[in-house]
């Protein structure tokens, strides 16, 4: 069983910046893709960003391309989102996600993930 635990979430202006950050309980840290998504009211939840298990190859949801970084350290079982140039739409609930990997396949489909946090809320104000 992984847990993760989301921080970093808070309340910003438009054009502001914030780091997310998601530790996981798990050793083998280094054997999962992780994932960001985020949930805003009323919406179904969607992919942000994906990060595979080595840190070699990252993707992103388009609409937030070029603003938006992941990265890992699997040396403190923890990933990151940057997140820079926020706009009032990306406001919403932020998860991260673990899935166990698989050699040459990557997803963004929130299904495919085994295990999640609880989320950290990111507001931003117009």
């Amino acid at each position: 069983q992984v847990q993760l635990v989301e921080s970093g979430g808070g309340l910003v202006q438009a054009g502001g910046s914030l780091r997310l950050s998601c530790a996981a309980s798990e050793r083998s840290f280094s054997s999962y893709d992780m994932g960001w998504f985020r949930q805003a009211p009323g919406k179904e939840r969607e992919f942000v960003a994906v990060i595979r298990w080595s840190g070699g190859s990252t993707y992103y949801a388009d609409s937030v391309k070029g603003r938006f970084t992941i990265s890992r350290d699997n040396a403190k079982n923890t990933v990151y989102l940057q997140m820079n140039s926020l706009k009032p739409e990306d406001t919403a609930v932020y998860c991260c996600a673990a899935r166990r990997r698989v050699i040459g396949v990557v997803s963004t489909t929130p299904q495919m993930y085994e295990y999640w946090g609880q989320g950290t809320q990111v507001t931003v104000s117009s």
